[in-house]
């Protein structure tokens, strides 16, 4: 009986990524519907209950997108998860510490920046494990394909 790490057919190992990866690609996925929560519907839903114009405490951004599309490329352990997950771990740490930096300076604890801070504190956790796992442990991140 082959197990879960074999191609049915012709009995050969693949790599379909270590459970550790499998999180990190869920992590994202749940800090992405987090982030639509915490960003986008409670924010509209408050505005329209109070009154208020839908908008008016929206932040814009489509990082919960490029969250899922990298999320999608852990699970998938598509060909170029590796350079995407450096990238756009580098580019999310520098961003969020730039924003602590700015934000801490002078702080707002309003309902609004409170929920955006702890939100970017585990975007930032996440991001951090991304890139330490595909630094120090690059082999995970690589797909073994079959023969052909």
């Amino acid at each position: 009986m082959p197990d879960a790490q074999t191609d049915v057919q012709k009995g050969t190992p693949i790599n379909t990524g270590s459970q550790w990866v499998q999180f990190l690609g869920h992590f994202l996925f749940m800090l992405a519907a987090w982030t639509g929560f915490i960003k986008y519907l409670f924010p509209v839903a408050f505005s329209l209950f109070n009154g208020e114009p839908w908008n008016s405490h929206v932040y814009w951004d489509l990082w919960p997108l490029a969250h899922i599309w990298l999320g999608w490329a852990l699970v998938a352990q598509v060909s170029y998860v590796r350079p995407l997950a450096i990238v756009m771990s580098v580019i999310e740490i520098i961003i969020i510490v730039g924003k602590f930096t700015i934000f801490l300076a002078d702080p707002e604890w309003t309902m609004w920046r409170s929920n955006w801070f702890v939100n970017k504190v585990f975007v930032l956790g996440c991001f951090i494990l991304i890139l330490a796992t595909a630094l120090l442990r690059p082999g995970i991140l690589h797909l073994t394909t079959k023969p052909a």
